[in-house]
C-alpha cells in the first residue's frame, strides 16, 4: 500500500504499528519497602528450647490431628446419639473414641506403607490409582462384602462373596 497525502478515505485500511524498546531493572528499595509491608506469621511457644523449624512442623502437623477429630465427629460414628451424664462415662467414651482414632490412624498408615512398599495402588473415588487412600474410603470399598470367614488351623482360609478380584488383592 502506497502512502497517500491527505486524509484517508472512509473505507481505506490503515496500518498502524508501534515499536517499544525498554529495559527491565530491579528496584531494590521499592522491593524492600513492599517486603516490610507484608504480613507476618507468628508462632509462639512456651518451650524456649524449641527450634523454629520444628515448631513450624508441629503447627503444620496440626491438620492431621484435626482431620482425625473430624472423623470422630462424623455422623457415621453415631456420637450424637449417645447421651451420658456421669463424668466417668463421658471420660470412658472419650477414651474409647481416642483409641478408635488411634487404631484408625494406624490402620491407614499401615495400609499406605504396604501400598508404597509393594508399589500397588487402589482406585480412589474418581477411579484414579492412589497409594494414599483414607481408611474411610477403604471401608466404603468393602461395604459390599457379604460374608468373610477366616479360619486358622495353621493355614488361613479366606472366603469372600460378591467381591471384585481387585478389591481382594488390596490387602
Amino acid at each position: 500500500m502506497k502512502k497517500k497525502r491527505g486524509r484517508p478515505k472512509k473505507d481505506e485500511l490503515i496500518k498502524v504499528s508501534f515499536k517499544i524498546e525498554a529495559q527491565i531493572g530491579l528496584n531494590e528499595d521499592a522491593l524492600n519497602n513492599k517486603r516490610k509491608k507484608l504480613g507476618r506469621f507468628v508462632l509462639v511457644s512456651n518451650d524456649t528450647d524449641l527450634n523454629p523449624e520444628v515448631m513450624l512442623n508441629y503447627y503444620k502437623g496440626q491438620q492431621t490431628v484435626e482431620r482425625g477429630f473430624r472423623f470422630l465427629k462424623d455422623k457415621s460414628f453415631h456420637v450424637s446419639e449417645v447421651y451420658l451424664k456421669k463424668e466417668e462415662r463421658i471420660e470412658a467414651l472419650c477414651m474409647i473414641m481416642v483409641l478408635s482414632l488411634l487404631i484408625y490412624s494406624f490402620a491407614e498408615w499401615q495400609l499406605r506403607e504396604k501400598l508404597k512398599e509393594t508399589g500397588q495402588t487402589i482406585p480412589n473415588q474418581l477411579n484414579k490409582p492412589t497409594q494414599r487412600p483414607t481408611m474411610r474410603w477403604v471401608f466404603e470399598i468393602f461395604m459390599g462384602v457379604i460374608q468373610s470367614v477366616v479360619t486358622s488351623a495353621h493355614i488361613p482360609h479366606f472366603n469372600f462373596l460378591n467381591r471384585v478380584f481387585l478389591q481382594l488383592t488390596i490387602l
